[in-house]
């Protein structure tokens, strides 16, 4: 497992830690990898009942290291992000994240996918895939609509606009600010308590939550990775990835 992600056993929690706070813990293949690894074992180890992920102290993600990205096999298929994108929604015990700092793209999505969700009065949210000339992923497409309502979903990602933790919790994306010297560790004892909990009753009870969606995720999700991968290649994409690499504002005006 890579450097870049650390795994510590608390008792019955697994507690997962994104450690590339030089590059705003943005990740990479080896670093999907890391956390799918960490998943793996929380899923398949009798002995964990409830998982955290979090970042470093003041960063959550600043979603997908572009350079990392734009050389791996997007998100689809067998790549180290596809592979994430199929295992946490289908993990079957709870999981908790705490949030501090940028939560960019993925870093906002995989958040619809875990159980409950703590942020710092830092965090910073934004799933900018449009402004990239992409598509939304993670099933967020679905799942943010149903959850905030369509327009309020459509200002998040068509404009890409960046939102409060505080927003965050209005909008149920978000279940508690927590003060920045508090907020990991409030985080780590709700996942304590999930797991002194009766365990295939929590378990069960996320499974009911979720089961009414099971299918038109999977559906989504699916949609998404084509429409995806296919924008990935394509020259708005191109022209994105190219200005901020090049530090200047991208320009889509040769297209229609």
């Amino acid at each position: 497992m890579t450097d870049q992600v650390l795994t510590e056993i608390q008792g019955n929690i697994i507690i997962i830690r994104l450690n590339r706070a030089d590059k705003k813990n943005a990740l990479t293949g080896d670093m999907y990898t890391g956390i799918c690894d960490a998943l793996d074992q929380l899923e398949n180890d009798a002995n964990l009942r409830a998982g955290v992920i979090t970042g470093t102290q003041e960063c959550f993600t600043a979603g997908n290291d572009l350079v990392d990205f734009l050389n791996s096999a997007g998100i689809g298929g067998e790549s180290p992000v596809g592979r994430f994108l199929r295992t946490i929604p289908n993990l079957s015990k709870p999981l908790v994240a705490a949030v501090n700092g940028p939560a960019v793209g993925v870093g906002t999505t995989m958040l619809m996918h875990c159980d409950l969700v703590y942020a710092a009065p830092g965090a910073k949210f934004q799933m900018p895939f449009a402004s990239l000339g992409l598509c939304p992923e993670a099933g967020s497409s679905l799942l943010f609509p149903q959850l905030i309502g369509y327009r309020k979903a459509a200002e998040l990602l068509m404009l890409c606009k960046m939102f409060t933790p505080e927003e965050a919790v209005t909008m149920g994306i978000v279940n508690e600010v927590i003060a920045a010297e508090e907020y990991q560790a409030h985080a780590i004892a709700q996942a304590e308590a999930l797991a002194k909990l009766p365990p295939r009753s929590i378990r069960v009870t996320k499974q009911l939550l979720r089961k009414g969606n099971e299918e038109q995720l999977k559906a989504i999700m699916k949609l998404e990775e084509t429409y995806f991968t296919e924008m990935l290649a394509g020259a708005e994409a191109k022209e994105a990835f190219s200005a901020f690499l090049e530090k200047r504002k991208p320009d889509f005006s040769q297209f229609s």
